[in-house]
């Protein structure tokens, strides 16, 4: 067996390739790994609303207590939710049950440690070694240092509180739309747009177990974007399957991705002074525009690889309070330790509400410019750094672009693919190159 975990946990079909026995022992080893310093470590676990989370959170909670921990289950809940109950609660990890704005039909469990952080590698590896160890040789207790599980679905409602205490003012003056993906976000996040006064209309709210991210949420806007129009909103969000990330559509419809809704946030903090060296965190795929736009209002970006643990990790290191990605999964470290896709979209109405302006108005304060991204399925990742061919595709993208734009070619963290972006002033070109370069990996990798 290979590597077990990835960029963001370990995924896979659910009751294939992350079936209920792996989802035992990882319970077992994590408890093991986080109990050497803890009698009985006590792990948060929520999930998203697919079918199969059931059965993993079953048998992740049995290998918890088979090593004599205490697993509370608070159901179905936003990732950032796990994050920030683990670290009030001082349960010793935090486990979420999700495959994010995958289908359905995956599923994926990913770890924070007790102060609401993901995992570092190194710790990873270590539950990964106990995990394929061929011969279990954990401790197994018996009598009455078997664990137990609480469920306590009720704490949810403590992370609504605490985005809810992050907003100034109220947003009863606003019309505002939320699609749910009919994912994690389905209670709550209309729960606190709610709660702020605004007037609600809610979309894909009643997952059923296989329609999580089915043709909705921040990977299919066009509902939203319809939405907003039909109702005169002011405003429409939209959530991918966990949670931990939003995209936002303005009043005429328009899409509002995650590096325009960084630099209205940014800008926002700026004139508060609360944007620390006036410095804004973002990963190589955010746009030119971002950069351009963070630069004239006196600002300035660090750059990282791809990934939501190299900005944080530059955060951390820096102290630097807002960065994120164009994705729409954004950390404002002031408040919260990853992602989370409904604070985001509470700082994002807020910047709106504070401005007395129109988000299409907010939004045009950063030029986007082109990007063309193909994603290329594979048969395998490895070696297409190395492959010959491919890298003169890539070399002939990035001597006709020059100057006036980029080639970025990167394999996915989570899924069978190569990544081709390209950015430019003319969409015709970067239309060519990216093709050119896609039909390349495509006849090299497959």
């Amino acid at each position: 067996m290979g590597k077990l975990f990835g960029t963001d946990g370990v995924r896979g079909i659910a009751n294939a390739e992350l079936t209920p026995e792996m989802a035992f022992i990882l319970g077992r080893a994590a408890t093991y790994f986080f109990g050497k310093e803890h009698a009985q470590p006590v792990f948060i676990i929520g999930r998203d609303t697919r079918i199969s989370g059931h059965m993993l959170e079953c048998a992740l909670a049995a290998g918890i207590c088979s090593a004599g921990g205490k697993a509370i289950a608070i159901g179905i809940a936003p990732t950032p939710a796990v994050a920030y109950l683990s670290r009030k609660l001082g349960a010793q990890a935090g486990v979420v049950i999700s495959a994010s704005h995958n289908p359905f039909a995956d599923n994926g469990i990913k770890f924070f440690a007790g102060n609401g952080y993901k995992l570092p590698d190194a710790a990873e590896e270590q539950i990964e070694a106990l995990v394929l160890n061929k011969e279990d040789v954990l401790p197994r207790p018996t009598g009455d240092k078997i664990g137990i599980v609480e469920y306590r679905p009720e704490l949810v409602s403590d992370y609504e509180d605490f985005v809810i205490s992050t907003v100034k003012g109220s947003f009863n003056k606003l019309t505002i739309v939320v699609d749910c993906a009919n994912g994690a976000a389905s209670r709550v996040a209309p729960a606190v747009l709610k709660r702020l006064g605004a007037k609600v209309i809610v979309l894909n709210d009643s997952p059923d177990g296989v329609n999580i991210n089915k043709g909705c949420g921040s990977t299919h806007l066009h509902q939203l974007q319809e939405a907003v129009l039909e109702h005169k909103a002011d405003i429409g969000i939209g959530h991918d399957g966990d949670a931990d990330r939003c995209l936002a559509v303005d009043e005429q419809g328009n899409i509002v991705d995650g590096d325009q809704i960084m630099v209205i946030c940014a800008l926002n903090l700026m004139r508060d002074g609360q944007l620390k060296d006036n410095t804004l965190v973002t990963t190589v795929m955010s746009n030119i525009g971002l950069h351009r736009a963070i630069k004239e209002a006196g600002g300035k970006v660090i750059i990282t690889p791809v990934g939501d643990r190299y900005v944080l990790e530059e955060m951390l290191e820096h102290g630097y309070v807002l960065g994120g990605e164009q994705s729409g999964h954004i950390i404002f470290s002031a408040y919260n330790t990853t992602g989370d896709g409904v604070l985001t979209a509470l700082k994002l109405i807020e910047a709106v509400n504070m401005s007395d302006k129109k988000l299409s108005e907010l939004a045009a304060l950063m030029t986007r410019y082109p990007q063309v991204l193909v994603n290329v399925r594979v048969k395998s990742k490895q070696g297409w750094q190395e492959n010959k061919a491919i890298a003169n595709a890539i070399s002939a993208g990035d001597s006709e672009l020059a100057d006036n734009g980029r080639i970025l070619v990167r394999p996915s963290g989570t899924e069978p693919l190569i990544r081709v972006m390209a950015e430019g002033p003319d969409l015709d070109q970067l239309h060519r190159i990216v093709n050119t370069i896609a039909d390349t990996i495509r006849k090299e990798q497959s």
